[in-house]
């Protein structure tokens, strides 16, 4: 088996109640990372790990495998999404398949599209490095940064970029948090994405928005309709 999607979705999300699987623009938000690794045609097996039978339910209709249940231990907010990918992969070995390049691709995604996720494939493979995952660059140069002191004061961060220029400031970047390839085998020795050894995928910050809150939840559809008229 060469390729292979992990797409973790656990059940019992707090701030945002069945968030695997509620409706986004019309269908369960996890339908939409399902599709786009569908769409690549790069994966001999798309699974979705989790503890939940009714996202399992889901992830079936929408073309995804679901072959175990995620472990309780593994199921806890508190767990990476590295310990999670790597049970997995684990798992498939344990069952006689072979993996070489493994794919964590987030449930609540919306936004993904299956051209950047085939281009991180293709990163990876050429740079030779151990894993590389979709990020986007910071609106604003971070060294310019403020805070606020414990005497409700803004202050710099970093003051000594107090006069820099920002065009002369290097241009930074966050984690996505959509997809994350990695080899194999040098994965499931630090079972980390964000390796030492990662090159980026560099997205549009029009296709990037965190979905943690409600307010979240609406910024990303408005900016789905945006792009899509639906």
């Amino acid at each position: 088996m060469g390729n292979v999607a992990i797409i973790p979705a656990r059940g019992g999300s707090k701030r945002i109640p069945q968030k695997n699987i509620r409706l986004f623009a019309g269908k369960p938000i996890i339908a939409y990372s399902i599709e786009a690794a569908r769409q690549t045609q790069l994966f001999e097996k798309i699974i979705v790990s989790t503890d939940s039978d009714e996202i399992a339910d889901v992830a079936v209709k929408y073309g995804a495998e679901v072959p175990f249940r995620r472990p309780a231990a593994l199921s806890d907010e508190h767990t990476g999404t590295g310990v999670v990918v790597a049970h997995a992969v684990e798992w498939l070995r344990e069952e006689g398949h072979a993996v070489t390049y493994v794919c964590s691709i987030y449930a609540t995604a919306p936004l993904i599209r299956p051209e950047f996720i085939a281009h991180g494939y293709d990163a990876l493979r050429q740079s030779s490095a151990t894993s590389a995952f979709s990020v986007t660059s910071f609106p604003s140069p971070i060294f310019r940064a403020l805070k606020v002191n414990p005497a409700g004061r803004l202050v710099m961060v970093w003051p000594e970029h107090m006069k820099t220029r920002s065009q002369d400031l290097p241009e930074t970047y966050y984690d996505a948090g959509q997809f994350y390839w990695a080899e194999v085998d040098r994965f499931l020795k630090e079972k980390t994405f964000i390796s030492k050894d990662a090159v980026p995928v560099i997205l549009p910050r029009y296709l990037v928005q965190d979905i943690d809150t409600p307010e979240d939840w609406e910024t990303a559809e408005t900016m789905y309709r945006a792009l899509y008229g639906k």
